[in-house]
């Protein structure tokens, strides 16, 4: 009966409504008399999952018939070649970004310092301030109007990246825009003198360059197309931006098999080893090709290969006359473990107060017009710009030149870098021979800042260190998250720096440690804060090991992430699994807890299916689609001639679990939506449906269950009615009958086949209905047409769609008595969408998808189970 539910019922069945009133609330939902807000269309969710798993459907058998080895190979071949164009495209947009932030800053630094050193003289200073602030205040705002155009683009980028390769689409997050605005933004940012980064952006726009390169195609640019065929697929897009971020990071830092540690590290939640050449191949080529160009540039040698990556921590080595003078040794260990600890406490501060900032900025700043976020980026511009010129005027100290500054380990070759470290020791508001150090390190990009502290010696004194260390820390706090391209990796790493020559002078001064070597305390000190605020821990070791290129570093740089890593876990998450859970995404972790053993799949799955037919009406398929979010639906038949077997009283048993009749309540919602009239759809068809009545088939009383199984293991699906509603005369047994799983049908395929019109009529058998190829059903990812913006006036509700040849119709399932610890691990390494539990004689009991499996969830059901026991 369909439409019973809505007013046109009672005009078809006038009997249900004059008993409805006797009815208590729980039999009005069984009978799906009641109107919910459920039954109005329902938008689409901000976070989908990928589809990495094959389905492995008749258009996708056809496809490997037709495959040949000679077809494989060059598919393989194809793949190779478009991963090393990742990584030259890569390369070639760091080179972009990193030519023109040093074009800007080393335009504006000459200017600003000409007008300095003139107006120290003449008492000027003001105009000297009011030159630095139009500089800046015009980059930061060009930067905020490109993020106004993509607002994905604002941040670093990497919670983003790492939410899609843990397996969540985030709208918008890999567009062509999106790396145009990030590219251009970011330059703008850091040349604006922010406390920001370009290392991080250079992560996210090499994830965009791999998810969109092979592709040949961008929404920006739809009049472009190219008839490339290949790689249509959530899982060969999700493995091109894993090589993607890696050689993001490769590029940044110079440091391929770190970038390749954190793709594996920070998010792909599936890997494998041809998947590990690949991502290593891409890095090499992303280093090389930045390495290439930026070294020919600057240098006027092509091929010499001198500048790695964009930042360089130059080459760490004591000076030859200085006998006693060590890296590090074994009795510095202690102090590199009490400076983890130190750098994790100072992290979870950092990640506390950012994370409370993030919170005001979304219930204050982010619902007000854009103009507001434009204007709070300016703040910080001018804020930041203020502190700079006050700090290195009032805070800093004239220090002499000594000549020990101009030899030994303070003069160490940095090798690549275009001129010497001393070079950069700015002279602001100090007399001659004397220099400013508060403004070295504040009036000279990061990189050169950071350079300063690794490898000057006696140049900063305590007072300064503490003071720019403050200052930094809070500063650059407060800017990561305002709607500007920014990097977190640069701030933290000098941060951490200063921090870390700020012990090595104590331990100097006041312990009488001289054999100690400061640009080993300082690096130490950089990877604490880092490790603090990050949390990361193998990719790390490795980036920063490639980037000094010492080996002999390895050991005390691991312990130090170690223990920073275990005291900031002590008190909060990294810094960017903060601002994911901030977004509400359903991020899997690596494993569950031991506890949560105590669970089976049927305590976290989700019971109250919305299901399809075999042989569906398309008044059906639409209605679904209109009333629902769901992006999979299993195929089912009830299975009737078994129902008695399992119905017992007021409970369904089926492979002894049992469902509570209160908890399949909703199963009739699924019903109600099938069988109601679509507010929407055009046809005046629909209007007599409820007039039909379809007979249903007695089940026989005595038939042996294996024989049954038997004869229907090759016989095809059956050709029900597929818009079949309950009838006022179903029992509830009959209501919830056992559902045969087949397999599982995607909204993408289901729309795809309405858009196409993949149907027969009832007067027809289903071998009429036309075939999809593969390419046909691809042709329109990644953005398949949606339902609601479907003009279906053409199509009669009456006919019937055929989706046993386009389901998946082998897909991974569970029992409902495995344990949640088997659950989570074969959903996230294998990568899935959704996972079916059916029971030991084929029916299809619950769903299990990737907000079964959150923290949040699972906590919340283990005290439920509590709660039970």
């Amino acid at each position: 009966m369909a439409g019973c539910g809505s007013g046109l019922c009672c005009r078809c069945c006038p009997r249900c409504c004059g008993e409805r009133e006797s009815r208590t609330p729980e039999e009005l939902t069984i009978l799906g008399e009641t109107h919910e807000e459920e039954d109005e269309i329902l938008p689409r969710k901000d976070y989908e999952s990928l589809d990495y798993d094959r389905c492995i459907n008749d258009p996708y058998l056809e496809v490997l018939e037709s495959m040949d080895n000679k077809k494989a190979q060059r598919y393989e071949a194809v793949k190779w070649v478009m991963v090393f164009a990742i990584g030259v495209c890569t390369g070639l947009v760091g080179l972009f970004v990193d030519f023109f932030v040093r074009l800007f800053t080393q335009l504006k630094f000459q200017v600003v310092q000409s007008s300095v050193e003139e107006c120290t003289e003449k008492g000027c200073l003001a105009l000297s301030l009011l030159e630095l602030l139009g500089f800046n205040l015009t980059f930061v705002f060009l930067a905020s109007l490109l993020v106004l155009i993509q607002p994905v683009a604002a941040g670093s980028g990497i919670p983003e990246i790492k939410c899609y390769l843990n397996g969540v689409k985030v709208p918008g997050v890999v567009r062509l825009r999106t790396v145009v605005c990030k590219a251009m933004g970011v330059l703008f940012s850091v040349a604006g003198g922010l406390f920001v980064g370009k290392e991080g952006p250079m992560i996210h726009s090499g994830a965009v360059v791999g998810a969109g390169l092979p592709q040949f195609q961008s929404v920006s640019l739809r009049k472009i197309q190219f008839n490339f065929p290949y790689f249509r697929s959530d899982r060969d897009k999700r493995d091109f931006v894993s090589a993607g971020a890696a050689a993001g990071v490769a590029a940044a830092f110079g440091a391929p098999i770190g970038g390749t540690l954190f793709s594996l590290e920070e998010g792909s939640s599936f890997w494998n080893q041809g998947l590990t050449w690949k991502v290593l191949f891409c890095s090499m080529a992303a280093t090389f090709t930045l390495n290439f160009f930026r070294s020919g540039i600057q240098f006027g040698s092509w091929g010499s290969f001198q500048l790695p990556g964009l930042l360089n921590f130059g080459e760490f080595k004591c000076s030859e006359s200085d006998k006693k003078c060590h890296l590090w040794t074994a009795v510095d260990l202690g102090f590199f473990i009490l400076m983890g600890i130190v750098g994790g406490l100072l992290g979870a501060t950092f990640n506390c107060l950012n994370k409370r900032l993030a919170k005001y900025r979304m219930r204050n700043v982010h619902p007000k017009p854009k103009l507001v976020r434009v204007l709070e980026s300016l703040l910080v511009s001018l804020t930041t710009t203020v502190v700079v010129f006050v700090a290195s005027m009032v805070l800093g100290e004239c220090r002499q030149m000594s000549s020990t500054s101009h030899s030994g380990n303070d003069t160490v070759s940095l090798q690549g870098m275009s001129e010497d470290v001393n070079s950069s020791i700015k002279t602001f508001f100090c007399p001659n021979e004397t220099y400013n150090d508060m403004a070295t390190l504040f009036f000279n990009p990061q990189e050169s800042a950071i350079l300063q502290l690794f490898h000057q010696d006696g140049t900063f004194s305590p007072v300064t260190l503490s003071l720019f260390f403050l200052l930094y820390f809070l500063l650059s706090c407060w800017t990561y998250g305002i709607s500007v391209p920014s990097g977190l990796f640069v701030p933290s790493l000098l941060c951490g720096a200063a921090f870390g020559r700020l012990v090595a002078n104590l331990l100097k001064s006041y312990i009488g440690l001289d054999h100690i070597y400061s640009g080993t305390f300082a690096l130490i000190g950089a990877a604490a804060f880092l490790g603090g605020v990050v949390r990361m821990t193998i990719s790390l070791t490795v980036i920063l090991i490639e980037s000094t290129n010492e080996i002999t570093y390895g050991l005390p740089i691991m312990i130090t992430l170690m223990v920073a890593k275990w005291t900031g876990d002590f008190f909060n998450k990294g810094i960017y699994d903060i601002h994911v859970n901030l977004r509400g995404v359903p991020l899997l972790e690596w494993e569950t807890e031991v506890e949560m053993d105590k669970l089976r799949a049927s305590d976290i799955m989700e019971p109250n299916l919305t299901y399809v037919y075999p042989h569906t009406r398309i008044q059906s398929l639409v209605s679904i689609l209109r009333t629902t979010v769901h992006h999979a639906f299993p195929v089912v038949t009830e299975n009737r001639g078994n129902e008695r077997e399992f119905m017992k009283g007021n409970q369904l048993i089926s492979n002894n679990i049992k469902f509570k009749k209160s908890s399949i309540l909703t199963r009739a919602g699924e019903q109600r939506k099938r069988s109601q009239s679509m507010k929407s759809y055009p046809s005046s068809e629909l209007r007599n449906m409820c007039d039909e009545h379809i007979a249903t088939e007695e089940p026989p009383e005595k038939e042996d269950l294996l024989q049954q199984m038997l004869e229907r293991r090759y016989t095809p699906y059956p050709n029900l009615y597929p818009d079949q509603s309950p009838s006022e005369e179903w029992t509830m047994e009959e209501r919830f009958r056992p559902l045969t799983f087949h397999g599982l049908i995607l909204r993408s395929q289901l729309v795809t086949l309405l858009v196409r019109g993949i149907c027969y009529s009832e007067s027809q058998s289903s071998a009429s209905q036309p075939r999809l190829s593969h390419a046909e059903m691809s042709e329109d990812y990644p953005r398949y047409p949606d339902i609601h913006d479907l003009d279906l006036t053409l199509l009669n509700p009456r006919m019937i769609v055929d989706v046993t040849p386009y389901m998946n119709p082998s897909p991974f399932a569970v029992s409902p008595n495995t344990h949640v610890s088997q659950v989570f691990n074969l959903f996230r390494t294998m990568g899935l969408r959704h996972l079916p539990v059916v029971n030991a004689v084929g029916e299809i009991v619950g769903i299990i998808t990737r907000h079964n499996l959150t923290h949040e969830f699972l906590q919340a059901r283990l005290r439920q189970h509590y709660q039970t026991i």
